[in-house]
């Protein structure tokens, strides 16, 4: 860390020192703290890091109220009384409120509570006290509710007189709270003073949208080597841009690739504007490096299983997985009554246990109720609980549609900006990002193989969009059980089926095709003519000719254990095609295609070197 870095940490906006000074002066002086301030700003991580440091042994007790039930802090329930030996009914509070140790509560999201426990939160905040229990006598010395105070991101707000005249109230900006200091310890091998001097430069609605939790996301992209811009939320199912508003209240220019451009070159990162195989890659990345992640794209294009399959790969054991339509999150964790008169929390029996877990949240914006996504920002967060951090959680996964596709609307729920951008990486998915055709080939053979060769090479973009990687293996299904094919395409309503040709289809199925198939089957049977039209068109032309393009054309649409197969053909044909052919197949693909094209290059080599 440079020492630029280190007295901005002791005295520059960025210390956290008006936030700071205010948690020690309402600690000191026994009185209730209200801190309001936008989201991201780094409020939360303030109290978490600056309470244990300027107040030893004392604990910060973390609250997320959107998560609380009226029976989560405090219960009445039957106990056997010790001295009479009768079951006596007894009032029981909250674990984490009895530590055993001084402790400051702070009651985060404290808006997004329902009314029952605002109720509950007006006598903790009036006089520290829940029912029978005093909070002073438990250890704790100093009581905060922090939110943010938009309606955009909350549908509450705090008017009863009686609450607010027991609180001390600090509105915050981002130079009031410690972020700085946080991002230059977690960033300790990169001097931020550009990065921040970036920031500050900004105004103040660009600041807003690069919150310093979205700048803390950049960072962590640029360290992955990923795209700058996946760290941007998803809001209401489009990439967040960084613009301004003109004085007409129209966007103004999209800075969005600039800002980001000047973090990457501040860092001294690359910001590729892709990287192959994108969603494995992800995958793999939050497992390894504990992140929350949200993959987004059209139903039927395989992010469930792959998701699926890469978390088996990298933990060894199947996610922890729940479909949001028929989760709430009160089916995840309930309060229960200890034997030592406390309340605890019961999580489900998937998240106990101390072996590394991943958690996917699919269809992820189709909740069962609306409150759902407040909810689980608690969870996506702070990765708790009800105020319960969850056993080995390494990882979690939100899935979701987009909300139109196709010109059609989905029915998806919407989020807000304070919600969205919980995650480390939004990601859009498109079909082509995810590798499901080689598993196809591996599951139904050569009838895959046919099929996506229709998919590649007979249909437009449009079409392709229309046959999803799951309606193509439907077709197969069907095919195989020589039932009709128009019924495997997305049913539209009266009588209308999604509008993509399938007489090709059927034909490369029936083997009736008019016109001659060519594909590396065909190549194969026949290189030895093919190696000679080749060379022909090399002679004719440096750029080539339609046998070149064709060829060209059918190596790319190829799977890897295609090409694998009919290796030593690729190898013929690959001396008679013009070089930057050639490094086309090197260019952006996955480690597995860019091993085999190596192999294949060298292969082309040794050919020509033999009289």
């Amino acid at each position: 860390m440079s020492s630029t870095q280190k007295t901005a940490r002791r005295t520059g906006p960025g210390s956290g020192a008006r936030l700071e000074q205010f948690i020690s002066a309402m600690i000191a002086m026994g009185q209730t703290g209200q801190v309001f301030g936008e989201h991201g700003i780094g409020k939360t991580s303030t109290f978490l890091s600056y309470v244990p440091e300027a107040h030893p042994g004392t604990e910060v007790i973390l609250v997320p109220a959107a998560n609380l039930t009226p029976d989560d802090l405090l219960v009445n329930a039957p106990v056997r009384d010790e001295h009479s030996g009768e079951l006596v009914l007894t009032q029981l509070i909250m674990r984490q409120l009895t530590p055993g140790k001084p402790f400051v509560l702070l009651i985060d999201d404290s808006l997004q509570a329902g009314e029952t426990i605002q109720s509950q939160l007006m006598q903790i905040a009036c006089n520290w006290t829940l029912g029978e229990h005093d909070l002073r006598k438990l250890g704790c010395v100093g009581v905060f509710l922090a939110d943010n105070e938009s309606l955009a991101e909350t549908s509450a707000r705090r008017s009863d007189l009686a609450v607010l005249d027991r609180m001390v109230t600090l509105r915050v900006t981002a130079n009031d709270t410690a972020w700085r200091q946080n991002l230059a310890e977690r960033y300790e091998n990169w001097d931020l003073t550009e990065v921040f001097r970036l920031w500050a430069g900004l105004t103040p609605r660009l600041r807003s949208l690069l919150s310093p939790r979205t700048l803390q996301h950049v960072l962590d992209c640029a360290r992955a080597g990923f795209p700058l811009s996946w760290a941007l939320p998803l809001v209401g199912g489009q990439r967040l841009r960084l613009r301004d508003m003109t004085s007409d209240g129209k966007p103004g220019p999209d800075r969005t690739a600039e800002i980001l451009d000047g973090i990457a070159a501040a860092v001294g990162c690359p910001n590729p504007s892709t990287i192959a195989d994108p969603v494995r890659a992800i995958l793999r990345t939050a497992v390894r490096e504990n992140w929350s992640v949200l993959l987004q794209g059209p139903p039927g294009c395989g992010k469930t299983e792959i998701t699926k399959a890469v978390v088996r790969e990298e933990t060894g054991r199947d996610p922890v997985y729940f479909s949001l339509p028929v989760t709430n999150v009160e089916d995840l964790c309930v309060p229960i009554p200890t034997p030592d008169g406390t309340l605890d929390t019961l999580l489900s029996r998937s998240f106990m246990g101390p072996e590394s877990k991943v958690i996917v949240w699919d269809e992820y914006n189709r909740p069962k109720d609306k409150a759902t996504f407040a909810k689980l920002m608690e969870i996506t967060q702070e990765w708790s609980l009800a105020g319960r951090p969850i056993p080995g959680l390494c990882a979690q996964i939100a899935l979701q549609n987009p909300p139109y596709h196709l010109g059609r609307k989905l029915l998806v729920s919407s989020n807000n900006v304070a919600q969205a951008s919980r995650f480390t990486v939004s990601y859009e998915v498109s079909p082509q990002d995810i590798p499901a055709n080689q598993w196809l080939i591996d599951t139904y053979g050569e009838v895959a193989e046919t099929a996506l060769e229709w998919w590649k090479s007979d249909i437009d973009d449009e079409g392709r969009e229309w046959i999803t990687k799951r309606t193509l293996e439907r077709l197969i299904k069907l095919h195989l059980a020589g039932q009709p094919l128009e019924t495997g395409l997305i049913y539209l309503g009266d009588g209308e089926y999604a509008p993509v040709p399938l007489s090709q289809l059927e034909a490369r199925l029936s083997e009736s095709l008019g016109q001659k198939v060519i594909g590396l089957k065909e190549l194969a049977r026949d290189v030895a003519e093919w190696e000679a039209r080749l060379a022909a068109a090399c002679e004719s032309s440096s750029e080539g000719t339609n046998d070149t393009d064709l060829v060209h054309q059918v190596f790319a649409n190829a799977e890897v254990s295609q090409l694998k197969r009919h290796a030593e053909v690729v190898a013929r044909l690959l001396r008679h095609m013009p070089p930057k052919l050639r490094a086309a197949h090197l260019v952006g693909q996955t480690p597995e295609r860019q091993r085999f094209w190596i192999g294949a290059l060298s292969r082309m080599a040794e050919l020509s070197a033999t009289p």
